[in-house]
């Protein structure tokens, strides 16, 4: 995998729209650190806004921050998931192909953050995710198949639930792969050593999975 997103381009009003069926299509990059800050990265290449990047962090004080690259962005983020701040800036991730035998990595800067995160191969939920039909696994209906499997097995995490605004959203996994080393610092502090994502993030209905990962989805926001 390549990722490179860079601040995202203007909207238009309609996309906007909350009677509209919009999809995301990309990766999402959930990372905890000994500090106690956990960050989750979202990498889209395709959406209502063309090619972005956001980052939610949340701070071992519970406090939730977007770090969004446009007012437009920003204002659609906060309408889905909760935040207590939102700074705005260019928010840039560059990186690097993982494979099983080679580790690849992801950097990012936003404003008060610099990551850089060492990717590995497929961990065991990679690989059960890799064997589904890519239609299949970005499809709605089968993201609220497996709502409730995803929970059991992964608590804090949803597949299928209500923005907070309201709409319809579903996550549609078909690939991850392990963190196995973060560095970087927030707001100027050291982030430290990688660690689980724990306690789990509180932006939204659906979190990150407590294990550090790259999960390539398709989430689908609707009325």
């Amino acid at each position: 995998m390549t990722a490179a997103a860079g601040s995202g381009g203007a909207a238009s009003a309609s996309a906007l729209d909350p009677t509209r069926v919009w999809r995301y299509d990309g990766e999402i990059l959930g990372v905890g650190s000994a500090s106690g800050t956990r960050l989750v990265v979202g990498l889209w290449r395709r959406s209502p806004f063309g090619t972005f990047a956001d980052v939610m962090v949340e701070d071992p004080g519970g406090r939730r921050t977007l770090l969004a690259p446009s007012r437009e962005i920003a204002d659609e983020v906060a309408r889905l998931y909760r935040f207590d701040q939102v700074r705005l800036g260019p928010v840039r991730v560059q990186g690097s192909a993982a494979s099983d035998a080679h580790p690849g990595l992801l950097v990012v800067s936003a404003p008060g953050l610099r990551l850089t995160v060492t990717l590995g191969g497929r961990d065991g939920l990679g690989r059960v995710l890799s064997l589904l039909p890519r239609g299949l696994a970005a499809s709605t209906s089968w993201a609220r198949v497996v709502d409730a499997p995803a929970r059991l097995l992964a608590p804090g995490v949803r597949t299928a639930g209500l923005t907070r605004d309201g709409r319809r959203a579903t996550y549609g996994a078909w690939d991850r792969r392990r963190a196995i080393a973060v560095e970087g610092t927030w707001s100027g502090e050291d982030l430290g050593v990688l660690a689980p994502v724990d306690p789990p993030v509180r932006f939204g209905f659906g979190s990150s999975p407590r294990a550090p990962g790259l999960t390539r989805v398709v989430t689908t926001v609707r009325p």
